[in-house]
């Protein structure tokens, strides 16, 4: 299954949505803190009821969540890199990762030996970034129809 990897997100809101997308798509979602307050209101009500069947895993740092995500490719999503997320072609352990609102990923994080490769998401020129929950739903989806939509109640 697809793992999708956020690092130090700070919007509650987007969060939820992405453990609803996790829930629907059967990806896994990985967070590493620090973040916001894991209780918030806004994390609950983005996510409605999907929070018990989603997979949801805290990570205490980068290094942390590499050890429990590796061996795997990872896929780094900028806004400033060449090469679009449709230009690859998935895995079912593949690692999607998106940096924390507004800043996008650390050089430290982006560049790290680990990542496979940097992908972006196009955009119209003048754009700075798109929302990270739309981010992540558009490459969640990408992975899983390329790997043709497993486990989807209507292809069974």
């Amino acid at each position: 299954m697809t793992r999708i990897l956020f690092f130090e997100p700070r919007i509650a809101g987007n969060t939820g949505n992405t453990i609803r997308l996790a829930a629907g798509t059967g990806a896994e979602l990985h967070i590493v803190n620090p973040l916001f307050d894991f209780e918030d209101t806004k994390l609950r009500r983005a996510g409605l009821d999907y929070h018990d069947l989603a997979v949801v895993h805290l990570h205490d740092s980068f290094e942390a969540a590499l050890e429990a995500l590796l061996p795997a490719r990872i896929f780094a999503y900028t806004a400033h890199t060449e090469r679009f997320y449709t230009d690859i072609a998935y895995r079912d352990d593949d690692v999607l990762m998106f940096g924390p609102e507004p800043t996008g990923l650390p050089d430290e994080v982006l560049f790290h030996e680990s990542v496979t490769d940097r992908l972006r998401i196009p955009m119209l020129d003048g754009r700075r970034s798109m929302n990270l929950a739309n981010c992540a739903a558009i490459a969640t989806y990408e992975a899983w129809r390329q790997q043709g939509f497993p486990g989807d109640a209507t292809l069974a």
